[in-house]
């Protein structure tokens, strides 16, 4: 569960912007939209969030910091000393374009609240440091900061790591590496849950890339994934009555399934998978079955048939699964691309419908701004991404303002009163 997200000096990102994800403690609708955290003195915290702003405002480069922050704790400790570490700087400001960018996360795993974050530069992670409340209140597990006037760092490590290990660890992490990563590399059990946070919890779709179908159609090999799948999309209209999964090696060997068409396109797509084993190459084709209208008979229409939208709620389907079910956190960039407004609610209302202990949470993107008079959404669930003069991005929540029960957000954000719109003057003018 993700509670808080800031970032600073990260591309177009100048001074601390934070995310927060917890629930407006005055607001009184819609209250399936939030979920107990099962942490003591925690609010509730939202299970979805809409982020507005015009285009070049800096919403997707929120995206990308948080999938900065993913792979590089994924990955940092793979790397060699000297390598740069792929940082952007705000570069429209002279004092920031040297600064350290800095990046901080409040979560909850397995129960346990945490506050990690780290500052570096292309050359040094500079500060790191981690806060662990197991008991409610906080504990400094580690915290090292690099003193650029000695050019030593200093260390602190909490008693509760072996002096052996904690040493070895300290002392194996390069300066352009985290000691997060570097530790449950080592085998640091202690760690661990905090690394598979980023590993298995989060899930971020980068901007302005396709989303890959890869994840759904490794699901739809297998039976049960399948029905769920079709269901996902007969909520949607989509009126599918089985996914053909036609699989082969590059030999051309058809291993079809679900009464596959071994005569299907090399244009359809394709997933290819490497077999260790025998070092062959799998290519798997997808196909929805539909019947004729006149006949009832079945029939498999090719892949590059379907509508980008369809080919789209096709690739959504398995990650969006996954996230309720395994109570995930997915960023999404301009989740509407491609999708009609109704289908884009009926996405939402997936996750807001979850019951029980389901701790999913959606974050996104969106031009969508009919969402913003749909019912089914809290007003603490709306934010802005807007330039301010210095063209920094901030973030804002649209309860900043005076947004009562009757206020018609998407009358009043079209018409400026929120700000995070475009400015267009007439092409004379320019």
């Amino acid at each position: 569960m993700l509670v808080e997200f800031s970032v600073t000096n990260y591309l177009s990102f100048c001074e601390t912007q934070i995310l927060g994800l917890t629930a407006g403690s005055t607001l009184d609708e819609y209250p399936e939209n939030a979920f107990d955290a099962g942490v003591a003195r925690m609010p509730p915290l939202l299970k979805s969030m809409v982020v507005y702003g015009a285009n070049a405002s800096g919403k997707s480069n929120l995206i990308r910091a948080i999938k900065f922050v993913q792979e590089f704790v994924l990955n940092s400790a793979k790397g060699q000393e000297g390598d740069p570490i792929p940082i952007t700087p705000f570069r429209l400001s002279a004092r920031s374009a040297n600064a350290p960018s800095v990046f901080e996360l409040t979560f909850v795993q397995n129960g346990v609240r945490y506050q990690y974050g780290f500052a570096a530069t292309r050359e040094r992670v500079q500060h790191e440091w981690l806060l662990a409340y197991p008991k409610g209140r906080a504990q400094r597990w580690f915290e090292r900061y690099f003193d650029p006037m000695s050019g030593e760092e200093e260390w602190h490590l909490h008693r509760s790591f072996l002096s052996s290990a904690r040493n070895t660890w300290r002392d194996m992490t390069r300066s352009n590496a985290l000691f997060l990563s570097t530790a449950v590399q080592l085998n640091s059990e202690e760690l661990r849950p905090v690394f598979d946070w980023f590993a298995k919890k989060l899930y971020v779709l980068p901007p302005h890339s396709d989303i890959s179908m890869d994840f759904t159609t490794h699901q739809v090999k297998k039976p049960e994934q399948r029905e769920k799948v079709m269901a996902f999309l007969n909520h949607a209209d989509l009126n599918i009555q089985n996914i053909l999964v036609n699989r082969r090696t590059a030999d051309g060997a058809d291993g079809s399934e679900s009464g596959g068409d071994p005569n299907y396109l090399n244009t359809l797509h394709a997933l290819l998978k490497k077999k260790l084993e025998d070092w062959e190459w799998e290519i798997i084709d997808i196909q929805f079955e539909r019947t004729t209208h006149d006949t009832g008979e079945p029939i498999a229409l090719p892949w590059n048939t379907e509508s980008q939208g369809t080919q789209k709620l096709f690739a959504l389907a398995g990650p969006w699964i996954d996230m309720m079910e395994n109570d995930r956190i997915l960023f999404i960039d301009e989740m509407d691309t491609s999708l009609h407004h109704n289908l884009v609610q009926f996405l939402f209302g997936l996750v807001h419908a979850q019951e029980g202990i389901s701790r999913s949470q959606l974050i996104c993107t969106t031009h969508d701004t009919a969402l913003l008079s749909s019912d089914g959404f809290r007003r603490d669930q709306y934010w802005m991404a807007q330039k301010n003069d210095h063209r920094c991005t901030t973030l804002y929540p649209v309860t900043r303002f005076n947004v009562g029960k009757s206020v018609p957000l998407q009358k009043r954000y079209l018409a400026g009163d929120y700000g995070a719109i475009p400015t267009i003057r007439r092409f004379g003018d320019l």
